[in-house]
């Protein structure tokens, strides 16, 4: 779908900037705007970037953790025509007021979603063994395998797919491939299916009893905002484990502490936090089975290079009105 916005034929040059990024370097994005003779900057902010006078006049943004709000679309209008978000979610953006002022927002919905889905099974596979505990143990020149239990095997585990978009889907087939009892959840499924692709299809009540490990694959909004809190986990299964490598905000730490601490559950992987970095002195940190990374499912070298080109590709393709397929405003009708 081709865009209203574009520069015409003699104006003035178009001006990305990147409004915050946590990378170690942007010459991808640089090169990519070199190439399609775009004017280039970044700005290296915070959350609040936007408001950055030196981020005003720009056409298109790319955004990795800056707060997009009302506010801010009301300073940089009407220049701004495009917003660019760094991966899958767009929760830091205000979607409601991009519309309403005519704002295209993209993402890149697909980068990394072998990558993501590598990681939900790395971090199920080491609680589920308790690679923590076997680890320390053996730096100690220690034998003692009893301290890791309980360890079971995979094909007498049950693995629920909360979320069945195109990384719950690749993780529960590589789940299934590894011997997991595989069944998924999606609210979006029409109600009254009962199988896709050969995996069982079961209500969120029904995922949570039965099965021994969760991972979630949902998106952050205003119906998944600590979706995982006390009364979710009561209606886990006992000793089950939960992976979240989605958004942090969908789960509710201190319920989490709780559910751990009481034996509820029997552990965790986390890559995302509700606090990001996570505090060094969150009790999250103190649970020996509960396992925690810094956001970094997406990465990997393909995932890492495919992110910075598309992200800045897909903003430039809207300002020269070309067609992008990453279109997450204006909403389909």
């Amino acid at each position: 779908m081709k865009q209203r916005f574009s520069m015409t034929k003699g104006s003035q040059k178009m001006r990305v900037t990147i409004t915050d990024l946590d990378h170690d370097s942007w010459a991808i994005e640089q090169g990519v705007a070199e190439a399609e003779g775009v004017e280039f900057q970044i700005v290296h902010g915070d959350k609040n970037a936007g408001l950055d006078p030196r981020v005003k006049g720009s056409n298109g943004l790319l955004v990795q953790y800056a707060d997009i709000t009302a506010e801010v679309l009301d300073y940089l209008l009407p220049e701004l025509k495009v917003i660019g978000r760094y991966g899958v979610g767009v929760d830091t953006i205000d979607l409601d007021a991009a519309e309403e002022r005519g704002v295209v927002v993209v993402n890149v919905p697909d980068y990394g979603t072998q990558s993501v889905a590598d990681h939900a099974i790395t971090l199920s596979l080491a609680v589920v063994r308790n690679l923590i505990t076997l680890n320390a143990e053996a730096r100690k020149s220690s034998m003692d395998v009893g301290v890791a239990a309980p360890i079971h095997q995979f094909v007498d585990q049950s693995f629920g797919v909360l979320g069945f978009g195109a990384i719950g889907h690749a993780c529960a087939e590589k789940a299934r491939g590894l011997g997991f009892k595989t069944q998924i959840c999606d609210v979006l499924i029409p109600e009254g299916t009962t199988e896709i692709d050969g995996f069982p299809v079961v209500s969120l009540d029904e995922l949570l009893a039965t099965s021994d490990i969760v991972s979630v694959h949902v998106p952050l909004n205003t119906s998944t905002k600590h979706l995982f809190d006390d009364a979710t986990f009561d209606k886990m299964k006992d000793g089950s484990i939960i992976v979240n490598t989605a958004r942090g905000g969908i789960v509710d730490t201190d319920a989490l502490v709780r559910a751990v601490e009481s034996g509820k559950l029997r552990g965790a992987g986390l890559d995302v936090m509700e606090v990001e970095p996570i505090p060094a002195d969150s009790p999250v940190l103190k649970l020996d089975r509960v396992i925690v990374t810094p956001h970094a499912a997406f990465y990997s070298e393909e995932s890492y290079y495919q992110l910075k080109r598309r992200t800045m590709q897909n903003v430039i393709d809207v300002l020269k009105g070309r067609e992008c397929k990453n279109i997450v405003v204006p909403r389909k009708k």
